[in-house]
């Protein structure tokens, strides 16, 4: 299995030349150490900046440079820093090529639900509505299964919806998943030792297993 990093490893490999791309809370932040060599992208936080860089060596932090989930960042030659109106008009205007989110539940159908966990306290939706909303684009980056050991990738979603049918990938511990346009998880990689069986129990919606399904390369 994979762990968080890994995942925002295998995830810096769907960026491409040129992308200007989200990073959502999380998992997500981890992507921004992993964008590969000779690669040029502009990491957007929608708090209000262009030029997003790793995260800082420790006694090097800012505490006036932080990204949308208040993590302090770097900035990268010729970033850029405005309001937050600006930046969900680049947002709601799909600038934006590539969103990264992080997410509770994933149903088949490319449901997601990564805001509110109901009778738990929340700070409010941030950004994740107007993300899944506009992006041309999104990947997923989350845990397979529950702390219980129970699915997250379902027929639907029990918890409150943040988007409906607008995921295109999952990246997690165990695999890399299409959501097909018919609905349903294609299963187009496995973590390095994962066995599909494996996969299978932990999958809770419809799985679309190939014949062969390579493991993840990620160096």
């Amino acid at each position: 299995m994979l762990d968080k990093n890994g995942i925002a490893k295998r995830i810096a490999k769907e960026i491409r030349d040129g992308y200007y791309v989200n990073l959502g809370i999380g998992i997500p932040t981890l992507v921004a150490n992993y964008i590969p060599e000779g690669i040029n992208v502009v990491l957007q936080s929608e708090n209000g900046l262009l030029g997003m860089g790793p995260f800082p060596f420790e006694g090097e932090e800012d505490a006036d440079l932080i990204n949308a989930g208040k993590q302090t960042i770097t900035t990268l030659a010729g970033s850029s820093i405005f309001d937050s109106a600006m930046s969900f008009g680049m947002i709601r205007s799909q600038k934006i090529d590539l969103t990264i989110l992080g997410a509770m539940e994933v149903s088949e159908n490319g449901d997601i639900a990564n805001w509110k966990i109901p009778g738990k306290m929340v700070k409010g939706m941030g950004g994740a509505m107007d993300l899944v909303a506009s992006a041309k684009n999104i990947i997923v980056a989350m845990q397979h299964v529950n702390k219980a050991g129970e699915s997250k990738l379902l027929t639907q979603c029990s918890l409150p919806l943040t988007g409906v049918n607008c995921i295109k990938k999952v990246v997690t511990e165990l695999a890399v998943l299409d959501i097909l346009p018919e609905g349903g998880f294609k299963l187009l990689e496995r973590a390095p030792g994962v066995s599909v069986d494996y996969i299978k129990q932990a999958t809770s919606g419809k799985l679309v297993v190939a014949d062969d399904v390579p493991e993840m390369i990620l160096d």
